[in-house]
């Protein structure tokens, strides 16, 4: 399949001088153990891919006891490393979960505290802040973003401007390279941009777009429905069943640039968000209709990353990541398509909401050097952990204004069998701004305000809005069925208290 990006026309040495090929490894830190108490000397520290996948929930994949789908490649790797099944997004929508996840901060602290970005949207991140690429970018590391972006471009005066630089952006995160798409794949602009610059403009046909829906309905644009309109920008098109095999690679490229030095991959797959484009080759192929197929592809891309890795010689000194950025929705999938597939598992809830079915995640690791074969973990960690475990990781000192949400959970990752919890509380966040909050098995639920009744209904039926206060012991309701709020109320006032605390500190890490 044709590579669409820009940089297929450079010439190699072009192409690697873009991408830092010339990072020296003399000043390069040593490897923490676990813990980050000492230091042990290595060949040069290692490499990490984290893959956050796009809608995929608890119940998606074969190793979390999906029948209808098929994910050999990701079973794979979680047989050849540790499967959590207490992990967590910092929300159960993508942006808020994106930004924590880089910059180690819940998101409804500031960043994106409801909702979700439009193409539109200038850049979350303040460049120069402390991030997971700029931190591990000190450490030595080549650091590239592959796939979806949605945290902004330009300037919070300005916006993007999609006929000319794109700055700032992924680049002045901590990125060195970066190629991906705006927001999600059904909002306009329809591009692939690499680095500050749309891939392929045509400068005689430049971009123009409105984030609004004419008569609140999505219109067609490249034959799939799209949140807004767009005119021009032609030759810059994606399409849309051939992003999965982009993607994957342009990821696989900037691994091959990179297989010399220590580097770090963000990757975010389009799969499975809608518009439900799989490629036409993994049309029917299974159980549980277009969404399944589309699980397919996802697997497909992630073992073709795999083989990669394995191809270059890299697999043993790697941390490999596989997670997803919220649960599962069956948005535009009707219940005959999808066949009685339980894409959240036996959880409560989806996509947007504070049930468990909205934000707990499949969550692999694989590091043949460092982490056992066929482990599981039951260990209760989040997303937003990576940047302190990152820090950990690579023996480097997280400033103490960084990551204020972020805890080093490296001691799980390498030892599923660790009696101490590694992380005793989180806070959840909804697509709507809603918070609830959890220590040990207890989870608390806070009622919600604000909506108008016909909202508030259509939410509490989907799960996104509690009709009321809700206190859940998760050891023995996973499901979030039994109700103890009244029976409880020195639990239900500690936890109140515990949120009102992290949230008038700014932060919980360390408090």
């Amino acid at each position: 399949m044709k590579d669409s990006s820009k940089s297929s026309t450079l010439g190699r040495r072009d192409f690697l001088k873009r991408l830092g090929i010339g990072t020296t490894l003399s000043a390069l830190p040593r490897f923490a153990r676990a813990g980050g108490a000492s230091a042990v000397a290595t060949k040069r520290p290692s490499n990490v891919i984290f893959i956050l996948a796009d809608d995929i929930g608890y119940g998606d994949l074969g190793c979390y006891g999906a029948t209808k789908v098929k994910t050999p490649n990701l079973d794979r790797l979680a047989a050849g490393g540790v499967r959590f099944t207490d992990a967590h997004s910092p929300s159960s929508m993508c942006t808020p979960t994106r930004v924590a996840v880089l910059t180690g901060e819940y998101a409804w602290r500031g960043a994106c505290p409801r909702g979700v970005l439009n193409g539109d949207a200038a850049l979350i991140i303040k460049p120069g802040s402390t991030t997971v690429p700029s931190l591990l970018k000190k450490a030595g590391y080549a650091t590239g973003a592959v796939g979806k972006w949605h945290l902004g471009f330009g300037e919070k005066e300005k916006g993007p401007d999609y006929n000319g630089e794109l700055k700032p952006g992924p680049l002045e995160v901590g990125f060195d390279y970066f190629f991906g798409y705006p927001a999600t794949n059904d909002r306009v602009p329809c591009v692939y941009v690499e680095n500050h610059r749309v891939v392929n403009l045509d400068p005689k046909d430049p971009i123009s777009f409105s984030t609004k829906m004419p008569e609140g309905k999505r219109i067609e644009l490249a034959g799939h429905p799209r949140i807004g309109t767009m005119t021009g920008g032609k030759a810059a098109l994606w399409k849309d069943e051939d992003m999965a095999a982009v993607f994957s690679g342009k990821a696989i490229s900037f691994i091959e640039a990179h297989r010399d030095q220590p580097f770090f991959l963000y990757y975010c797959p389009r799969n499975i968000h809608v518009p439900i484009t799989p490629n036409p080759r993994f049309r029917g192929t299974s159980q549980c209709g277009i969404r399944g197929d589309d699980i397919h592809e996802l697997d497909w891309a992630v073992g073709e990353l795999l083989k990669a890795v394995d191809r270059l010689d890299l697999a043993g000194n790697t941390l490999v990541i596989f997670t997803s950025d919220n649960g599962g929705t069956l948005q535009f999938v009707t219940d005959e398509e999808n066949a009685g597939h339980k894409l959240n598992g036996d959880l409560r809830g989806n996509k947007g909401g504070l049930y468990e079915g909205g934000h707990r995640e499949p969550f692999i690791a694989r590091w043949p050097e460092r982490i056992k074969s066929g482990q599981v973990s039951k260990q209760m960690i989040c997303l937003i952990d990576l940047l302190a475990t990152c820090a950990a990781l690579t023996g480097t000192d997280l400033p103490a204004e960084a990551g204020p949400d972020s805890l080093n959970v490296l001691p799980a990752l390498l030892d599923p069998l660790l009696a101490k919890p590694v992380r005793k509380d989180l806070v959840m966040h909804s697509g709507a701004g809603a918070l609830a909050i959890r220590e040990g098995d207890w989870k608390l639920i806070p009622k919600q305000d604000g909506g108008g009744k016909a909202q508030k209904t259509k939410q509490q039926a989907t799960g996104r809005r509690p009709a009321g206060d809700e206190l859940y012991n998760l050891a023995d309701d996973l499901g979030e069925q039994n109700n103890v709020y009244a029976q409880h109320p020195e639990i239900v006032k500690h936890l109140t208290e515990l949120l009102e605390k992290y949230r008038s500190a700014g932060r919980s890490r360390g408090t």
